[in-house]
């Protein structure tokens, strides 16, 4: 009989890591279901990196428990882990070593079977857009070509749970943009992903939810576009990118005339900041009325700013 896989989920029950005095993780309850991307909020020192540690069983809590789906890490980590990859801190392949040597490593052992390996290699390397790069050695790469390949290591098992401790961490404004592409394109392949960050437009650009941590503590976890209007005094921001530029007159004529459209205006020649009032039942109709008008959206998110001022109302104060 085949292996039923469990769907994706990741939950803290009242968990909670101390060293000594200072308490890293403090009663954290939090459950996340179903394929997405979740973003991992906080300042540095927040609590985000030793929680991945916790569901992934590097450290273990002082207190509560680390569940994914639905087995406890700690006590069960062989199940629990079975279908999960991950990227904490910055594991890098030696430097000696190609992307096919390094991953073809890590195949053996984890146990991918021998027949499997090298299919398996190459199809996660095409994923991760590094297949020219595959026989090359890694000590040439850049820091966003390594980290490529590190996210590539983590899907090596086909994991269903994603942990990814602040991806883009440490690379340059290509390599940044390099991985965020590849994050979503993960979310593609029906995968739950919990992203730890400290870097608000990427979150708003990645993520379809967002969980913020301080001091240890989970302040707020919801959709983006929930979390986004709660300091908002019941009006929203988005950002709206096209595929061409837009036709003259049809920013101020047709787009600003939309219902609950209170402002609208050009960041660029291809991307739009619209402000409007309400919830997710005005988002929607603005969504529908701007794609009916045929101007080529190819993206349309909550802006940055709007998580920014969240952030700042939230988190006051960092040690």
């Amino acid at each position: 009989m085949a292996e039923v896989v469990p769907g994706p989920s990741i939950e803290a029950v009242n968990l909670s890591k101390s060293f000594g005095s200072f308490a890293a993780v403090s009663n954290l309850n939090l459950k996340l279901e179903g394929p997405k991307c979740v973003g991992f909020l906080g300042p540095n020192g927040a609590g985000k990196t030793t929680t991945l540690k916790l569901f992934t069983d590097l450290i273990r809590p002082t207190a509560g428990h680390a569940l994914i789906n639905g087995a406890d890490v700690h006590k069960a980590k062989k199940t629990a882990l079975a279908h999960v990859g991950s990227v904490i801190e910055t594991p890098e392949i030696y430097s000696s070593l190609t992307p096919r040597e390094g991953l073809m490593l890590i195949c053996a052992h984890r146990g991918v079977p021998k027949s499997e390996r090298k299919r398996k290699i190459e199809e996660v390397v095409e994923e991760v857009k590094m297949s020219e790069w595959i026989d090359k050695r890694t000590g040439r790469f850049s820091k966003g070509m390594k980290q490529r390949i590190n996210v590539a290591s983590s899907l090596l098992g086909d994991p269903s749970v994603l942990l990814l401790d602040e991806p883009t961490t440490g690379l340059d404004p290509r390599g940044m943009s390099e991985v965020r592409e590849i994050v979503k394109g993960l979310k593609t392949r029906n995968r739950l992903i919990f992203m730890s960050s400290h870097l608000l437009a990427e979150v708003s650009e990645v993520c379809d939810e967002v969980a913020m941590i301080d001091h240890g503590k989970l302040l707020v976890y919801d959709t983006l576009s929930n979390v986004t209007s709660m300091f908002s005094k019941g009006s929203s921001t988005v950002e709206v990118g096209l595929n061409r530029p837009l036709a003259a007159g049809i920013l101020e004529r047709s787009i600003a005339s939309i219902p609950g459209v209170e402002s609208a205006q050009k960041m660029d020649d291809r991307n739009l900041r619209i402000v409007f009032k309400g919830g997710l039942d005005a988002q929607e109709l603005l969504l529908t009325e701007l794609t009916k008008m045929g101007i080529g959206v190819l993206s349309f998110r909550p802006a940055a700013s709007a998580l920014e001022d969240v952030y700042l109302n939230l988190i006051k104060e960092t040690l």
